[in-house]
């Protein structure tokens, strides 16, 4: 039988028969020696967690490590020859997506000011922007970057497009110069790589128009903090930050304290919607291998 190593959340009494399914969960001790040496299949447990990777040296036999994160780039360090690896791309699109169209809004409209006001027991009337006829740039036009763009268009904003890759209505990493400075609002979802960490540094900010506001969903690597800072304390731009470099910051930190910055705790993919969507993908997974068909969303191969 072909064994299978799971977290207990992704279990599914929906899996095709001739499997040996095992649960194991980071923080719990290591499954059994004779587990170890069957499991084929590793379907990683929803966290960072360092012995979630350290795992996969433990597993004579894997073939197949699945992800339930749509980013990867913390695996690969633990990964050897011969094994495939899969992301979970779709399932944390709607959540992204949503997350990003908050912070977007919120901080446009306001929304922290108004909550420390009401802390204060003040009433903080005044002018607010609108999304509607602003120019949104999304820097990573991958399936996430899609499912923002979707959510966007009702607002009436006009949307921009880059990803690594040109192609017909999506413009390359090559034409950020340009476009950065015509945006209001960029969203960076690309993935994080050695061509995109940093990205957002000091010359991307500084060509951000004055009062634009930058929202990143996708890794905080990618952001140069000690610029963002930098440029936050002047006023000049805003920031929404969802993840951030370092995550979290430590206390102290000047991210907990500059002006201009909402910030979320890394909450764009863990929502009611996503562990429904990550059994279906991981159930589908499974049918696919025990069946000896193609996998989905395969990023790595022997």
């Amino acid at each position: 039988m072909t064994g299978v190593l799971i977290p207990s959340k992704a279990n599914s009494d929906a899996f095709p028969s001739g499997l040996d399914v095992h649960v194991w969960d980071s923080g719990d001790e290591l499954p059994p020696d004779d587990v170890l040496e069957r499991t084929e299949c590793y379907v990683m447990p929803y966290t960072f967690a360092p012995d979630t990777g350290d795992i996969i040296g433990k597993l004579p036999n894997v073939k197949i490590v699945q992800t339930l994160t749509a980013g990867y780039e913390h695996v690969l360090p633990y990964l050897h020859d011969g094994l495939t690896l899969c992301n979970a791309r779709g399932v944390h699109d709607a959540s992204t997506a949503e997350l990003a169209v908050t912070l977007t809004l919120a901080s446009l409209r306001g929304i922290p000011t108004f909550v420390e006001a009401r802390a204060r027991e003040e009433w903080a009337f005044g002018w607010y922007e609108s999304l509607a006829d602003k120019t949104v740039l999304i820097v990573g036009y991958g399936a996430i970057g899609q499912a923002i763009e979707s959510r966007l268009v009702p607002f009436e904003c006009d949307v921009l497009r880059v990803a690594r890759t040109a192609r017909d209505g999506v413009a390359g990493f090559d034409a950020l110069p340009e476009l950065v400075g015509r945006s209001d609002v960029i969203i960076v979802i690309c993935p994080l790589t050695d061509e995109t960490r940093g990205l957002v540094g000091k010359e991307f900010l500084a060509r951000m128009r004055d009062g634009a506001l930058l929202v990143n969903v996708a890794r905080g690597g990618i952001v140069d903090t000690d610029a963002l800072v930098a440029e936050l304390s002047e006023g000049r731009i805003r920031a929404a930050l969802d993840v951030t470099d370092p995550e979290p910051p430590p206390p102290g930190h000047a991210l907990w304290h500059v002006p201009g910055l909402l910030m979320s705790p890394h909450v764009g993919g863990p929502t009611s919607a996503f562990w429904p969507r990550a059994r279906r993908l991981v159930r589908d997974q499974l049918e696919r291998y025990a069946a000896g068909e193609p996998l989905a969303n395969v990023v790595i191969t022997p």
